[in-house]
């Protein structure tokens, strides 16, 4: 029996959805719900028997009794400053455990065509807009908790750029996590339809106030039509004693370019699923990625590429750090369909050990029914070089400031590919924050 029909708690939950579900809603919005209510006792939360999920219990999950709570809207505009990436000069919308806090948010004007709305809102103002995208590319194939967040969704953006319409000021989207939410759960789901030859940047960044236990399930949809280009970055720093869960999905047509940044420094149990569908020629995605692990921190990324068709193009590069007692995941896959000719493929993963207790698993795979393409993956895990450390150290150069020295310039070669400079000194900050000999967790407590 599945861990939910297990817990009374999450039963009684779901049992009552219909109850809880508000009556403005639509009734198409009401129906795909309670589905997915229905499907989700079904299915339970995820089992490490599950090839998914051995590497990954979500016991943790399943033994608190998480639920949803009132709205306290207590951020203020000075911590959201302290979050904001000024030098950008960001729109910028701002969700306070799960709801939107259109008082902290700066979103006009707008350009025309492009279309900013938060998505109960956009319920109360238009439903029907939302009826073609919500679910439209999530699925529940790989993971059940992109079914828990459609029952259970709670607040959200829609982001539509009409055709050719370029978005120059980046998008920043920043999701705070409250201390006293112990047993709050959310679930943000987050729309990007990019129409023929549009362009954004979005930002989409969870942090927490100081011991914040709380639990983040987000579901993240990028539509990217024909010619359309997609800048997206990740940026999860959730308080160390948060959860969280997200998944990715990703459709692709014709010439359109999708590039994401997928960073994760924070979280105590985290899962991140990536899926990307390339359904058009010309089609092409990139994908970056690093983590950081320390205490008993856990970060599991599993990533899922789909050549479907010919002449579509992926680059995959991640890079992972574990120190303490930390364990870190890297699962890739790429799978290029029969007939997808003149594919071009390339996955690796390079991972770096800073404790004998520390842990890194890393699993690439390439599955090809094609016989003309081009593909190649690869995977290291390995500790930090002993002659580099001699060489510094030999020109007097302290023994911690010789391993971070080295632990920067492993970790540059995935913060270097981001665009957005201001993003990329935000994160070799908090890297220098987090490395040994500057916080408990590389004391292995």
């Amino acid at each position: 029996m599945s861990a939910i029909t297990q817990d009374a708690h999450y039963a009684r939950q779901v049992a009552q959805l219909d109850d809880s579900l508000a009556s403005h809603l639509p009734q198409w919005l009401l129906e795909r719900r309670r589905a997915a209510a229905r499907r989700f006792v079904e299915t339970g939360f995820p089992d490490p028997r599950d090839e998914e999920w051995k590497y990954t219990n979500v016991r943790p999950l399943t033994n608190k009794a998480f639920a949803a709570d009132e709205r306290r809207d207590t951020l203020d505009a000075a911590t959201v400053a302290g979050y904001t990436h000024h030098d950008l000069e960001p729109i910028q919308l701002v969700f306070e455990d799960g709801h939107l806090r259109a008082d902290l948010s700066q979103v006009d004007p707008l350009p025309a065509g492009v279309q900013i709305r938060g998505l109960n809102n956009a319920l109360h103002e238009d439903s029907n807009l939302l009826g073609p995208y919500l679910d439209a590319v999530a699925h529940d194939r790989f993971s059940p908790f992109p079914t828990l967040n459609t029952a259970f969704l709670t607040d959200g953006v829609l982001i539509h750029l009409a055709k050719g319409v370029t978005l120059e000021r980046p998008l920043q989207l920043l999701l705070y996590g409250n201390a006293d939410s112990e047993a709050l759960w959310c679930h943000p789901r987050i729309l990007i339809i990019a129409e023929e030859q549009a362009a954004a940047t979005v930002i989409e960044q969870y942090v927490d106030a100081k011991g914040a236990r709380g639990f983040t399930n987000v579901v993240t949809e990028i539509v990217a039509h024909a010619a359309a280009q997609v800048q997206h970055y990740l940026l999860q720093e959730h308080s160390d004693t948060a959860y969280h869960v997200g998944n990715v999905f990703v459709r692709q047509h014709r010439d359109s370019v999708v590039t994401s940044h997928n960073v994760n420094m924070g979280g105590r149990l985290v899962r991140h699923d990536l899926n990307i569908d390339l359904i058009e020629p010309g089609s092409e995605i990139h994908l970056n990625g690093l983590f950081l692990v320390g205490g008993r921190q856990h970060v599991d990324t599993h990533t899922r590429v789909h050549h479907a068709v010919p002449h579509t193009r992926s680059r995959e590069e991640y890079r992972g750090i574990a120190q303490g007692h930390g364990r870190g995941v890297f699962k890739g896959r790429v799978l290029i369909q029969e007939g997808a000719q003149k594919t071009e493929a390339e996955q690796h993963s390079a991972n770096l050990l800073l404790s004998d207790k520390a842990e890194i698993d890393a699993k690439p795979e390439l599955e090809i029914y094609a016989d003309d393409v081009k593909a190649a993956h690869g995977a290291t895990v390995g500790q930090l070089d002993a002659e580099s450390l001699y060489y510094l150290a030999s020109r007097g150069i302290p023994r911690e400031t010789a391993r971070a020295m080295l632990v920067h310039a492993f970790a540059e070669q995935a913060l270097e590919r981001m665009a957005l400079e201001p993003i990329r000194e935000a994160r070799r900050d908090r890297l220098s924050q987090r490395l040994p000999g500057t916080i408990e967790d590389s004391k292995g407590h």
